[in-house]
Formats: structure tokens, C-alpha cells, sequence
């Protein structure tokens, strides 16, 4: 049976959301100090969020960092509760720690363009030649392959997977909490004490003593107000549009065969489609904001302003975007094309209703388990059936459209193309100003 190896003393990470991030386990601080794992310093927890709220520059690391604190908080929780061997703790651990070592620079934004999936690299980076896999294997050659499933959601052991990816799990916990607290917002304080005091484990995952039911909405409120207010925010997402179409701009013209000033020699495989681990474990932000400082001087006009927008801080404004907007769209975009403004890079719908991750909704799918209360006399009964707050908001998928444009360029026109222009940007945005106007107070 493997037995715990210990650090002689053990380390301590200053942490401003849990105090403390307390290392004990030589194979967790051996993971931390891997390359792979290093790599997550430079790369931001939230993308482009920083437009927004200056303070919002924290990195994956400090992110996975705290999952395996509170990770490993809960299973002090469950000393005595159920009986879980050495190595199936340090899988919950190993799950915690690594759960997002697969994510690449701006990770959304450059997942959607180049059609790559940062759990499948997570995958990869354990399976694969690397250290992290190195250092997994001396815990058991089966290992690596155990936590992938964990990853993936598809091992055996429902409660390992429910601790890191289900409605209320460490991960979720922890990014809601950091995030509030590096963008200054209140929305995603909630009381994690009181969780972690009130959670039980079960074969099939965990659940919630009914006593702690009020813990558990003031997460889910907390979850929904910040996606609504700091992930979903316009100006967030006017940076991630920019920084689409810059991806998109390259591989475009990488497709004509342009002669890049400075060629993006890291960026090829992506280009070329014919990405390796090593190629991926190889990109971060720095390097992509070292091509955008370079492209900003190309000979192509849209890479070049592209760049300079993100660089500068010049992203586009918006419109909001309903049933109208979507009947005027064909014809905007042939007026922005007559107006020498190309509308597949400057004029861009976008949808909330895309992201990888939304707010509760009760078993909709199998990784939206439904959180469960368990009542005084052990019966398991699903959440929303005992709130009322929660039942309000379950089940209803909210979508928020908004079209996206620099308005500088629209400003610079004249003429009759800028008065027909700017007279269908006024229509959609007349037609959200009357539906708020008639809407109930």
C-alpha cells in the first residue's frame, strides 16, 4: 500500500483569499514546483478582465493553488465522515492542483479561434512527456491515467470527481472568492466556512446539511452576480472581441501566405494546425503580447490596428443587440464594407450564452448535478425544492446579445454612408432604450 511521504517541514504559501496555503505532501510540492505547473504564472485567471478591473491580473497559479487548499480543507472536514485511503486523498489533491494546468494564454478567446480545449491539454500535460507526469508516476505507474479520468469526469469514484467539478465544488469556490477579491467587487463573498462546515460526503458526491441551506443560496447568488457582473462585462467582452479577431487576422492572412515583418515563429504549429504538447507548454501571454508589440508595426492595415487597440486600450463600443438588430445586421455589414471598414473584423456579434461555464440550473446535464440538502431525517432532497431563492433562477437560461464596433472608425466617416450607418446603429439601440422604458419597475 503506498505510504505518505512527508516534507521534513512543511511550506507555506502566503494566501490573501485562505491566509494560508499549506504544502505537507512531497509529491504535491514537487508538482507545484514543476514546470508545467510554473507555466500558469503567466498566464491570468481572467483573460481580459483587467480592461475592466485593473485589479483582476491574478494568475492560474495562485488559482490552482487555492482549489488544492480548499481541496485539502475539505478532506480534513471528512476525517471520521468516510474512509478514504492515502492515495485516493492525494488524487483529490493532484484533481485540485491540476485541474487547469491545460489552459493557454487568454485561454477563451484562444480556444475558440484555433478550436483547442484547455482540458484536453490538461490531459496531455499528465499523460505526456513532461514532468508532472514524471512525478505522478512515481506514486503509481497508474496514476496519471486515474487523475485524467478525474479531469474528465468519467472515474469510477463519483465522490472524487463531485469534489472538483460539480454545482458547488473547490474550484468553483475558490475563483469565485479570488476573483471578487482582485477585482474589489463584493458580488462573490460568500460564507466558505459555513459550506465546508455543513458538507457531507457520500459514495455518489456530496451534499449539504439542510441547517446550511442559506450558505448555499448566498454561493449560488454570488456565483449568478458575478457572472452578470465581472465575467459578462461589456467591456470584458469588447477585449475578448478584439482579441478574436487579432487570432483570427493572423491565421487569415498566415492562410494567403503573408510575409510577416516579424515572423510568429511560436505561433506556427497553431497556424499550421499541427500543434504539439511541447508547442502548447511553450505559449503564454508574454509571448503573444511580444508578437501584438511587433505586429502593431505591420504592413497589413487591420492586424496592425488590431493589435494597437488591445495594446492601447481602444477596444469597441457596443449596441445592444435583439429581434431588430438581427434583421438590420445584412445590410450594416454592407454598409460598413461600402465604407472601406471591413465587417468581419470590426463588427462582430457576441453572445454571453457561449462561455464555457453559467449559473445554476438543477440537473440539466451530467456535470450540472444537482445540489442536494440533507433534510433532519437523512432524506436527500434537491435544492431548489427547498428555496425559494434558488428555484427563481433555476432552469432559466438568460442570454444577453450585443454588437460590437469601433466607433472611432464610424466617427471618422461622412458623408451619407456615416448618417446611414450611425441612424441603424441608433435603431438597435432606440429599441433596447423603448424596452427598458416600458418595462416594469
Amino acid at each position: 500500500m503506498l505510504q505518505p511521504q512527508l516534507l521534513e517541514e512543511e511550506k507555506v504559501f502566503k494566501d490573501p483569499v485562505h491566509r494560508y496555503v499549506h504544502v505537507r505532501d512531497r509529491f504535491i510540492w514537487d508538482l507545484i514546483n514543476s514546470a508545467e505547473f510554473q507555466r500558469l504564472r503567466r498566464i491570468k485567471q481572467l483573460g481580459t478582465s483587467f480592461f475592466t478591473f485593473h485589479g483582476g491580473e491574478h494568475s492560474r497559479f495562485n488559482h490552482s493553488l487555492g482549489v488544492y487548499e480548499l481541496m485539502r480543507r475539505i478532506l480534513e472536514t471528512f476525517e471520521g465522515r468516510i474512509q478514504l485511503t492515502y492515495e485516493e486523498k492525494l488524487l483529490c489533491l493532484c484533481a485540485g492542483l491540476l485541474h487547469d494546468v491545460g489552459h493557454g494564454p487568454f485561454s477563451h478567446s484562444f480556444e475558440k479561434v484555433f478550436r483547442y480545449h484547455h482540458e484536453d491539454w490538461t490531459r496531455a500535460i499528465l499523460l505526456g512527456d513532461t514532468q508532472i507526469n514524471t512525478i505522478l508516476r512515481r506514486i503509481d505507474e497508474g496514476f496519471p491515467q486515474k487523475l485524467a479520468e478525474v479531469i474528465a469526469k468519467t472515474y469510477d469514484n463519483k465522490l472524487i470527481v463531485s469534489l472538483i467539478s460539480s454545482q458547488l465544488d473547490a474550484d468553483r469556490m475558490d475563483y469565485l472568492l479570488r476573483d471578487a477579491y482582485y477585482t474589489g467587487v463584493n458580488y462573490g463573498n460568500f460564507e466558505i466556512e459555513r459550506i465546508l462546515r455543513v458538507m457531507r460526503p457520500q459514495e455518489d458526491g456530496i451534499v449539504f446539511k439542510f441547517s446550511g441551506m442559506h450558505a448555499v443560496e448566498d454561493y449560488i447568488m454570488s456565483r449568478y452576480q458575478m457572472y452578470w457582473q465581472v465575467y459578462f462585462h461589456p467591456v470584458t467582452r469588447s477585449g475578448e472581441v478584439v482579441l478574436r479577431k487579432i487570432f483570427q487576422r493572423a491565421k487569415e492572412l498566415f492562410r494567403q501566405g503573408y510575409s510577416f515583418r516579424q515572423e510568429p515563429l511560436m505561433l506556427l504549429p497553431f497556424l499550421q494546425d499541427k500543434v504539439e504538447l511541447a508547442d502548447y507548454l511553450a505559449l503564454d501571454e508574454s509571448v503573444i503580447l511580444f508578437y501584438m508589440q511587433m505586429w502593431r508595426k505591420e504592413k497589413d492595415e487591420i492586424l496592425k490596428d488590431l493589435c494597437a487597440r488591445f495594446l492601447d486600450r481602444n477596444l469597441y463600443k457596443y449596441v445592444e443587440f435583439h429581434s431588430k438588430g438581427f434583421q438590420l445586421l445584412p445590410e450594416l455589414k454592407e454598409l460598413f464594407e461600402q465604407a472601406g471598414i471591413d465587417p468581419a473584423y470590426y463588427l462582430e456579434v457576441d453572445t454571453t450564452s457561449d462561455l464555457p461555464y453559467d449559473f445554476y440550473r438543477a440537473g440539466e446535464e451530467e456535470e450540472r448535478i444537482p445540489i442536494m440538502l440533507q433534510m433532519p431525517s437523512g432524506e436527500l432532497v434537491e435544492l431548489s425544492q427547498k428555496s425559494e431563492i434558488v428555484q427563481a433562477i433555476s432552469g432559466k437560461r438568460r442570454f444577453d446579445y450585443k454588437l460590437y464596433f469601433p466607433m472611432d472608425k464610424v466617427m471618422a466617416l461622412s458623408g451619407d454612408i456615416s448618417q446611414k450607418i450611425r441612424e441603424r446603429l441608433g435603431v438597435m439601440e432606440n429599441v433596447e432604450a423603448s424596452r427598458q422604458d416600458h418595462s416594469p419597475d
